[in-house]
C-alpha cells in the first residue's frame, strides 16, 4: 500500500469538503439532524460532481478511481454531519439494482434476519420493521434479508403493497406486511466475497462513521482552544487535553484501518478483473494473500469505526458541556447521527465476532494445509 498522498484523490476532497461547507444546516435540537435520501442538499453536491462515476469503471463511461474515492466521499459527508445519500447509489450499482434505490434492512447483518422471508410460489413473503435511509415513500427499496441461500439483497419496487415507510421517526423505519416478492426480485448475495458488494459497503460505512467522529473531535478541539476555564484555555487543562488527544489517536488508527482496506478490496477487485491468481504476500500482509486479508478488513474497519465514532462523539459531547447540547456548536447532530449510524450496518459485537471466526476458520484450514498440525500462529510467534 502507497502512503504517498494521491493529488487527485487530495483535490477530490478539498472540492467535496468545499462544497457541503457552503450547504445549510438543520439546526434544531429535535428530531432528524440531516435531510437524507434524494430531496437531501447533500444529493445536489453529489450530483453536480458527479460522484456517481468516480468508482465506475471506465469502459461504462465513469472515471474508475476504485472503492477508495467512494470511501473518501462517504467520509466527508460524515464530517459535515449529512445525509449520506452516496452509499445507496454505489451498492446498488455494485448489484446492478434499481437506481435511486433505498437501503433497508442493513443493521440486521451479518445474520440477515431483521426481514422473514417467508417461501411462497416463485418467491417470498417480507415481514418485519427495519430502518431505511431515504423516509421518503414511494421509492425502490433494497432490503437485506435472508432464504435458503443465506444473506441476499433483494429489490423492492415503489408501490408494493404491504409497504409502509415511516418518516416520523429517527432513523426513519420501513415495515413490510406479507409483501411479495420473486426470485427475479434477488439482485445479489450478501456474502463475503473480499471484493463484493457486502465488503465494499461495510468499507463506506466505516468512512462515513469515521467522517463523523472527525468532524465532531474538530469541533470540539477548536471550542476548548477558545473557552476558558479557571483563568485558562480548556484544552490546556489535562482532563481535557489528555482525553482529546487520545481521541486523536483513535482517530488516525480508524482511518488507517479503512483506508487499508479500501486499498485491499482495490487491489482483490484489479486481480479478479485482469484474471490474476493471487500468490502470497508474505511480510507485507502476514496473513497469506491480499485476498485473505482483504476478507476481513472491511469486517474489522467497520467494527472499529463504530466503536470510535461512539467514544470520541461522547467524549466531545462531554468536553464541551451543556453547549453540545444546543444549537451553538451543532455537535448534537454528531451525537445523534452517530447513535443511529454505528449498528446501521450491523453491531460492533457481531462484527467481531464475524471477524473473530473468520480468522480462527483461515488458521485452522492453514493448519490442514500444511499436514503437520503446526499453528501458523504459534510458528511467528517469538521463542
Amino acid at each position: 500500500m502507497d502512503l504517498t498522498p494521491d493529488p487527485l484523490l487530495v483535490q477530490l476532497r478539498k472540492a467535496v469538503r468545499g462544497s457541503l461547507a457552503a450547504l445549510p444546516v438543520r439546526p434544531e435540537v429535535h428530531g432528524a439532524p440531516v435531510a437524507d435520501g434524494a430531496s437531501g442538499p447533500a444529493r445536489t453536491v453529489l450530483d453536480r460532481l458527479g460522484a456517481d462515476g468516480f468508482e465506475r469503471p471506465a469502459a461504462a463511461g465513469g472515471l474508475d478511481l476504485g472503492l477508495t474515492a467512494g470511501v473518501l466521499v462517504s467520509e466527508e459527508l460524515g464530517r459535515a454531519a449529512r445525509g449520506n445519500p452516496y452509499r445507496a447509489d454505489a451498492l446498488a450499482a455494485d448489484v446492478g439494482g434499481p437506481p435511486g434505490a433505498a437501503l433497508a434492512g442493513l443493521e440486521a447483518l451479518p445474520a440477515g434476519t431483521g426481514i422473514t422471508a417467508r417461501p411462497r410460489d416463485g418467491g417470498w413473503e417480507l415481514t418485519g420493521t427495519v430502518t431505511v435511509d431515504d423516509p421518503e415513500a414511494g421509492r425502490p427499496l433494497l432490503v437485506a434479508t435472508r432464504t435458503d441461500a443465506g444473506p441476499v439483497l433483494v429489490a423492492v419496487p415503489a408501490g408494493a403493497p404491504g409497504v409502509r415507510v415511516d418518516g416520523g421517526c429517527w432513523p426513519p423505519a420501513v415495515r413490510f406486511e406479507a409483501t411479495p416478492v420473486t426470485a427475479a426480485d434477488v439482485v445479489g448475495s450478501l456474502d463475503d466475497a473480499p471484493a463484493g458488494p457486502l465488503a465494499r459497503a461495510r468499507l463506506r460505512q466505516a468512512a462515513y462513521l469515521l467522517g463523523i467522529a472527525d468532524g465532531a473531535h474538530e469541533i470540539a478541539v477548536r471550542y476548548a482552544g477558545t473557552r476558558r476555564q479557571f483563568d485558562t484555555r480548556l484544552r490546556d487543562l489535562p482532563a481535557v487535553a489528555f482525553p482529546l488527544a487520545r481521541a486523536m489517536v483513535a482517530l488516525r488508527a480508524t482511518r488507517a484501518a479503512v483506508y487499508r482496506g479500501a486499498w485491499l478490496v482495490d487491489a482483490a477487485h484489479d486481480r479478479t478483473a485482469t484474471g490474476e491468481v493471487a500468490d502470497a504476500a508474505g511480510g507485507t500482509e502476514g496473513l497469506g494473500s491480499v485476498d485473505a486479508a482483504a476478507g476481513t478488513a472491511p469486517v474489522v474497519a467497520l467494527a472499529t469505526a463504530a466503536e470510535t465514532a461512539r467514544d470520541v462523539v461522547r467524549l466531545c459531547m462531554q468536553s464541551c458541556g451543556v453547549r453540545a447540547m444546543t444549537t451553538e456548536l451543532g455537535l448534537h447532530r454528531y451525537f445523534r447521527l452517530a447513535a443511529a449510524e454505528s449498528s446501521r450496518y450491523g453491531e460492533p459485537a457481531a462484527l467481531w465476532r464475524l471477524a473473530g471466526a473468520a480468522r480462527l476458520d483461515r488458521a485452522r484450514r492453514a493448519v490442514g494445509e500444511n499436514g503437520a498440525g503446526r499453528s501458523v500462529v504459534a510458528a511467528g510467534r517469538p521463542g
